[in-house]
């Protein structure tokens, strides 16, 4: 499995729109700091993944997260790869007894696939929209990420990374 944690707030950047020849396109624009974390960790091999969507990026709330994910995969041990957040390795971080975890090499964030799922929600649910409240907000995130779970075919495609599969 591969982990990560995207920051979603709303702050928007316009970006890139199609518009007829001669139309100026509208691509709408706030700064309001208001700000959720998804916690994702993706299992490519079986188009599955799981999600919380928490208030902060903390060792308290990862310890939340790994906690879902080795209930989600309890007949399972689990290997996962996460970056070098402080959060990861901190001496209060309780790892779950079926799980391990793999530091991926530093400055590297191309080598996770969740980078992948990052885009793939930005680029589809949040591009040049606002959200009238944080809570709106959440929605978006929610439904994106319920679409990605239930299509594991179109989850495979985002993220399958040939270092993830190890035989044994």
């Amino acid at each position: 499995m591969a982990q990560d944690e995207g920051c979603f707030g709303r702050i928007s950047r316009a970006q890139r729109c199609w518009a007829p020849p001669g139309v100026r396109p509208h691509a709408p624009a706030q700064v309001v700091r208001e700000y959720v974390y998804a916690y994702t960790a993706v299992a490519p091999a079986r188009g599955e993944m799981v999600s919380l969507i928490l208030p902060e990026a903390s060792t308290a709330m990862m310890n939340l997260f790994l906690e879902q994910v080795s209930q989600t995969f309890s007949k399972y041990f689990i290997v996962m790869q996460v970056d070098g957040a402080g959060w990861h390795h901190a001496h209060e971080l309780v790892l779950p007894e079926n799980m391990r975890l793999i530091e991926q090499p530093p400055y590297s964030p191309e080598v996770n696939p969740v980078e992948h799922v990052w885009d793939e929600l930005r680029e589809k649910y949040f591009h040049n929209r606002l959200f009238p409240s944080l809570e709106a907000l959440i929605d978006a995130l929610c439904q994106g990420l319920n679409d990605l779970a239930d299509d594991p075919e179109r989850l495979r495609s985002l993220t399958s990374f040939p270092h993830l599969y190890v035989t044994i």
